[in-house]
């Protein structure tokens, strides 16, 4: 049985595993669909990444958009 999706929103930022090479790891997501369009916060460089491949990545959540739901 295939896991749901991992719920993402507009202008979460989120820690990845790698580095980015300018030396940040945090990213902003700024697009939602099949890929999801993040912005590195230190360099402010535009990537789209599969989804399946961004939930891999993904170690956690620094803080969320202001659309997701209050925990």
């Amino acid at each position: 049985m295939p896991k749901p999706p991992l719920p993402l929103y507009l202008d979460d930022v989120v820690v990845l595993r790698k580095q980015h090479p300018c030396g940040g790891d945090t990213w902003r997501v700024v697009r939602l669909g099949a890929d999801i369009g993040v912005r590195c916060t230190c360099c402010a460089r535009r990537v789209l990444i599969g989804r399946s491949e961004l939930e891999r990545d993904i170690k956690r959540f620094v803080e969320r958009g202001p659309l997701a739901p209050a925990e």
